[in-house]
């Protein structure tokens, strides 16, 4: 008689594989099937629109901006809760996982508070340099970094933290500089991680819709987001054409996140 290893193991996969297929697998196919109710033309008429085609250009530039953007700055974040000690350094590591615990819309109430023309940051930046960031795309990515932000910096940590000092000090006695040694030794370690950091964050934020919705403007072809247009769609009754907005969002994520997965691959054989 064969004794397992994991005694239950039969029935433990068979409840998680059920569990997973009524979470996720049953609202995908639901979502994939809807949008066929309008056909194969009624489909590709709903998804040409100039309106969709704009929201989702507009949704995943900026979740790509925002996925560039927090990467300096989350490595920064990184390197300085783990490397460096100083006063209210907990306090920092803390905020990070504010965008978590933070209600979206609570969030996009006070970017657009920050950042309106006649806000705290929104009105120095305007009249000293004219940019206007709220109600604008540059709103949008303002609000994504926000969200995606803690993603980068709580990837790339632990990794970092793994990687210790020696071969920093290493480099040291070979006489590399500082800024050599974090070019050379600790960015290629961290690559990978930062790439998964960037995935995590950039499908964050693409399909993010309460922080956004205050600060976008919402002007269509303009600044309003993908979500958005799925939920006026809904309220319109259009089941069928915000589930195809919807199934076009996903297909487009799925192929970058699979993108960023070849290249995670790629850095890691290159390291090995």
């Amino acid at each position: 008689m064969r004794v397992r290893a994991i005694p239950g193991f039969g029935l433990s996969i068979g409840v998680a594989l059920t569990w997973v297929s009524l979470i996720v697998l049953v609202p995908l196919l639901a979502l994939a099937v809807k949008p066929w109710e309008l056909g194969v033309a009624g489909v590709i008429r709903s998804l040409s629109e100039d309106r969709v085609l704009a929201s989702l250009a507009l949704s995943f530039g900026t979740a790509a901006l925002a996925g560039l953007a927090s990467l300096p700055i989350g490595l920064l974040l990184a390197y300085a809760i783990v490397r460096l000690r100083f006063l209210g350094r907990r306090i920092l590591d803390g905020m990070v996982d504010l965008p978590f615990a933070l209600p979206t819309a609570v969030a996009g109430i006070a970017l657009t508070a920050l950042f309106a023309p006649n806000g705290w940051l929104g009105a120095p930046l305007q009249a000293w340099f004219g940019w206007k960031v709220a109600f604008t795309p540059a709103g949008i990515v303002v609000a994504l970094v926000f969200v995606a932000l803690p993603f980068i910096v709580r990837t790339v940590e632990p990794v970092l933290r793994d990687l210790g000092r020696d071969a920093e000090e290493a480099a040291a006695t070979l006489g590399a500089t500082r800024p050599q040694a974090l070019a050379r030794v600790v960015l290629p370690a961290l690559a990978p991680a930062l790439v998964s950091g960037f995935g995590l964050g950039f499908a964050r934020a693409v399909g993010e819709y309460g922080s956004v919705i205050f600060i976008a403007g919402n002007m269509p072809m303009v600044s309003e987001i993908a979500p958005l247009l799925i939920v006026i769609r809904l309220e319109q009754f259009d089941y069928a054409g915000a589930a195809a907005v919807g199934l076009a969002m996903l297909l487009l994520a799925f192929a970058v996140l699979l993108g960023l997965s070849l290249v995670q691959r790629g850095l890691r054989r290159g390291r090995a």
